[in-house]
């Protein structure tokens, strides 16, 4: 029913007497002005209303996108959005060379492949054919096939209760570790080091094994739809001639000094011969020697590498620099592939790599944050929750001292590590965990010194089928060995400063871990853990791993808290970090962060040091997909602006 129009009465009301009738106007009158009043108050409520959420976005749109942070990143942030596929890696370039890939109709491991192979070429002071690494692969199955997600791994939840609990899938996966990493050559022992530490850091001795063109070829024989020759093409034309990058520039800056003037095989390429100095950004790199070393790996594959004259000439290069490198060290290399580590995070799955890499440490940071129910309610700016994850890495550290080489330990040792990423574990370390203080390095349980180790990149890749990879590949310190063949082009690792050596207690008591002591064949102790996760449903979700050696396990733990709070996937990652590794004993905190949580931490009788982010950091590198058909849910990729990474998507 419509309203009478104003002056009028309703048909359905009586008339008014006519004293009532005079009486109208002032009553009117009275009543507008009430009503103006009424209009006016709440029209100053919805304002102070508008106003206040407004404050509310504002402050919860800080706290997502800064969360501990106070200052500036190094870079800028980015996010990439597609449908189709993505790619993130720490050199745009590289990551446009994956995505390249993708466009073509190429898998999440073609992608992965050349991607891998531009890193190693435009940021070969991290990553490079010279060296090693590992890689996840998450490839979809029918469900009910062989093999497939649905299946628990041994470590896999004491609280079977709640694996109950979890929904049905409707999407299942096999996922597979490519493990790659770096073997110690034939001639290695235990004391090749006693007394001359230096020589497992700098110079032939410290070169293991690459493994990095081994382990994509495996890849690509399994998982690879793209020829061979054109996922190494790209690389092949920026070995010729590249644009020196910020990070290059750099890392040349406070490492070449040291050396690249006074070697011709490392002035020649990184050596402006115009000005006489060092290569700066924007200028050009040209690697001649390693374009042609790609070319014959890309027209033979990995034999190419490992027999006929790249590996004469490697082997030459590297006994002419003290080392023990041989032909047969390099023909008998051998990939291993593994059992990917299972776990959940919340109602998702999660995969990662079991030693000698750290996914079991990681799992163990994410299974003792599920035990406090308020984490993810309180944990986004909270101290007390920066103080549990500190104690929580500290253990997790201390775990890290019983991994080695799995064919290298005996039953008993296996056994523990395959008890570092179970409930059970995280269940016996929340109840240790005390919420108003730390104690002395002995409670934590070390068994042996802490290893450190160095360097690294990360990149991750999905495609439309949701094929994933989640690749972390090293040449250990920057630059490696400092050892570059000239005629290859190729910059040798120095992974063998990886390993431990026998000797004196360290201040704190502890010995070297006889896990990890030089061995022929063997493989040593890594930080890295790449990781992918699904959704409940059994989709793809997540890839992500990092760069920063002993920071790699607890930065990515933070990323995924930082993600449990409801920050985008670049928030999460470019939000200031904290890190622990017992030793030595103090808290390494950016110093973007929170300086109220720096003295939360300092209340609860933590030392803590403030470290540069250009310095040393971990920079991660991941890729996302929301719950949805392929071709339709989102696709989000982010790298790490530490190191002025740039992810790409289509």
């Amino acid at each position: 029913m419509s309203a009478a129009p104003p002056g009028e009465r309703s048909a359905l009301l009586p008339p008014p007497s006519p004293r009532a009738a005079r009486a109208a106007p002032p009553r009117r009158r009275a009543c507008e002005t009430l009503l103006r009043r009424l209009l006016a108050a709440a029209a100053a409520a919805l304002l102070l209303l508008l106003v206040v959420l407004v404050v509310r976005r504002e402050r919860a749109e800080r706290r997502e996108h800064a969360g501990w942070a106070r200052g500036r990143f190094n870079g800028t942030p980015h996010l990439a959005r597609g449908r189709r596929g993505a790619v993130a890696s720490e050199n745009g370039v590289c990551s446009d060379v994956g995505v390249d890939v993708l466009r073509d109709n190429g898998t999440a491991v073609d992608a992965a492949i050349a991607t891998a192979f531009c890193v190693g070429t435009l940021n070969m002071f991290s990553s490079g054919i010279g060296g090693g690494g590992f890689m996840l692969v998450r490839d979809p199955v029918p469900c009910g096939a062989a093999g497939n997600a649905t299946a628990s791994s041994p470590a896999e939840h004491a609280d079977a209760a709640a694996h109950r609990r979890l929904p049905r899938r409707q999407h299942c996966s096999r996922t597979t570790v490519i493990d790659f990493r770096e073997t110690a050559p034939r001639a290695a022992n235990a004391t090749m080091y006693a007394g001359r530490p230096g020589d497992a850091r700098f110079g032939g001795l410290s070169v293991g094994v690459p493994g990095e063109v081994a382990g994509l070829w495996a890849a690509h024989r399994r998982w690879g739809s793209l020829p061979w020759a054109r996922l190494v093409a790209p690389s092949v034309r920026l070995a010729e001639s590249a644009r020196v990058s910020r990070e290059l520039a750099r890392r040349l800056k406070l490492f070449g000094s040291l050396y690249m003037y006074d070697l011709p095989e490392w002035s020649d390429v990184f050596v402006n011969p115009d000005t006489g100095v060092l290569l700066q950004a924007g200028e050009t790199v040209r690697r001649p020697a390693y374009a042609e070393t790609l070319r014959a790996i890309a027209a033979g594959g990995a034999d190419a590498f490992y027999h006929g004259p790249v590996a004469q000439a490697l082997v030459a290069k590297v006994q002419n620099a003290g080392g023990i490198l041989t032909l047969r060290d390099l023909a008998e290399y051998r990939v291993e592939e593994r059992e990917a580590l299972q776990g959940r995070w919340g109602e998702r799955t999660v995969y990662t790599a079991p030693a000698p890499a750290c996914g079991g440490p990681l799992l163990t940071l994410l299974n003792v944050a599920a035990l406090y129910p308020q984490w993810k309610r309180d944990g986004a700016d909270d101290g007390l929750s920066a103080h549990r994850f500190v104690e929580a890495s500290k253990f997790a550290f201390a775990q890290r001292t019983h991994i080695g080489d799995p064919a290298f330990l005996n039953a008993s040792s296996l056994r523990v590590v395959a008890q570092i990423p179970s409930m059970h574990e995280a269940q016996r370390i929340r109840g240790r965990i005390d919420d108003d203080r730390t104690h002395r390095l002995e409670y934590y349980e070390p068994l042996f010194d802490i290893t450190d180790d160095h360097g690294t990149q990360h990149l991750s890749t999905v495609d439309m089928n949701g094929q994933a990879v989640a690749l972390t590949s090293t040449v250990n310190l920057i630059f490696g060995s400092g050892v570059l063949d000239p005629v290859t082009g190729v910059i040798l690792n120095d992974e063998m400063d990886d390993t431990s050596t026998p000797g004196v207690p360290n201040a704190f008591g502890l010995r070297p871990s006889p896990f990890n002591y030089p061995a022929p064949g063997k493989r040593p102790l890594s930080s890295t853990s790449p990781t992918i996760i699904e959704h409940p449903d059994g989709s793809f979700f997540l890839s992500i791993g990092g760069s920063g050696g002993s920071r790699i396990f607890g930065a990515v733990a933070q990323v995924l808290y930082n993600l449990d709070w409801g920050m985008d996937l670049s928030a999460a990652i470019e939000r200031p970090r904290l890190h622990h590794q017992l030793l030595p004993a103090s808290v390494s905190a950016e110093t973007t962060i929170n300086e109220e949580l720096v003295e939360a931490l300092r209340a609860r009788g933590h030392d803590v040091d403030m470290v540069d982010i250009n310095m040393a950091v971990a920079e991660v590198q991941a890729v996302m997909r929301e719950q949805g058909p392929p071709g339709k849910a989102k696709v989000f990729a982010a790298s790490d602006s530490r190191k002025e990474g740039r992810a790409s998507a289509y």
